[in-house]
């Protein structure tokens, strides 16, 4: 990406205020690679901020802004812009501990950024881990951030959550329900929808020929049927329905064994079951280096996948990483999109 290209504008939040997400962000604004990658504006608590580059033990330059319509024409774009809120004091967050307070601030931070995205001030979104616990006591009435994203940006289709790691992406059909309710998410919609989402997701990327395989539900992938009928009555039915849509995608395999394939280099995503039958296995090969990108939306959201860490907040040893990786896709998706809304496919 070259300044002659606009450049995409891209959100950083500083996540749960009693976690690691000031620090994290701290690291992050703090290394110029990153910052040429977009137009970043910082948008949070201004003694937050200041407390995450005191825990980092940084000092990070920024360029105020008033508003978040202000940071696309700016004239500065290596230093990443700042508007400052007030959306909690230091005495409403004890560090570590989880509260109603710090969730209500995640809450209205974000709303605030998607706000300023449809309204086309922003391309993108990242933001540092958030506590679904405290966003539930501060009234999320939903079973995480994503479905919130979803209805406040008013998605009527599909929508999950991808994680990603080097290369690798997964998604799921069920994401944050109780394992024993997994089987109500099985169908072949579903399926379809999941793996045309992170087919398509994938070439927004930059990934022009997607290679997906779909993970199978039971043991052994059924073995045959005497382990469980899924993968002939509904996943293989489904992959059959994908291929005469165009969507070349392949499978099932067996779950305990397709993330080897991709350890490999053989796939560049994989759609799952469940929420752990992806997650353990990504988490394994890359813990500190995993994102969360939130599928289907119509503006790019990404996340490390790790939390909000409480058992190091504030000591200064958080690790970065993941959020960078977060931030690069947020980049690149936002570099996409910008550039679909500048020079729109024709019809």
């Amino acid at each position: 990406m070259t300044h002659s290209t606009p450049l995409p504008v891209v959100a950083v939040t500083l996540g749960d205020p009693a976690g690691i997400g000031p620090e994290l962000i701290a690291r992050l604004l703090a290394r110029h690679d990153m910052m040429a990658l977009a137009n970043v504006v910082l948008v949070g608590d201004e003694w937050l901020w200041e407390d995450g580059q005191a825990v980092a033990g940084l000092t990070v330059a920024t360029q105020r802004v008033a508003s978040l319509s202000e940071v696309r024409g700016r004239p500065h774009p290596n230093t990443p812009a700042f508007l400052p809120l007030q959306t909690i004091r230091p005495d409403q967050v004890t560090k570590a501990q989880t509260l109603a307070a710090c969730g209500a601030s995640v809450l209205q931070v974000l709303d605030l950024c998607m706000d300023a995205t449809l309204a086309g001030h922003l391309d993108a979104i990242t933001f540092a881990p958030l506590n679904k616990h405290a966003m539930k006591m501060a009234g999320l009435q939903h079973e995480d951030e994503l479905h919130h994203f979803a209805q406040h940006l008013g998605v009527q289709g599909y929508f999950c959550e991808f994680n990603t790691l080097n290369g690798l992406w997964t998604s799921r059909i069920s994401s944050h329900v109780p394992l024993k309710d997994v089987p109500l998410y099985l169908d072949q919609q579903r399926i379809m929808d999941a793996a045309t989402l992170i087919y398509r997701s994938l070439q927004r990327n930059g990934n022009a020929a997607p290679r997906v395989a779909v993970a199978g539900f039971n043991p052994h992938n059924g073995d045959g049927g005497t382990c469980g009928r899924e993968e002939i009555d509904v996943i293989q039915p489904a992959i059959a329905k994908l291929a005469a849509m165009g969507i070349p995608v392949l499978g099932p395999f067996p779950a305990d064994t397709i993330f080897l394939k991709a350890r490999d280099g053989e796939l560049d995503a994989i759609v799952t079951m469940y929420h752990d039958q992806g997650q353990i296995a990504i988490k394994l090969m890359g813990f500190s280096q995993g994102v969360t990108v939130q599928g289907g939306l119509p503006i790019p959201i990404t996340t490390p996948a790790h939390g909000t860490a409480f058992d190091i907040a504030g000591l200064g040893r958080a690790n970065v990483d993941a959020t960078a990786n977060a931030l690069r896709i947020a980049c690149r998706m936002g570099a996409a999109r910008l550039a679909e809304q500048t020079h729109p496919t024709p019809a």
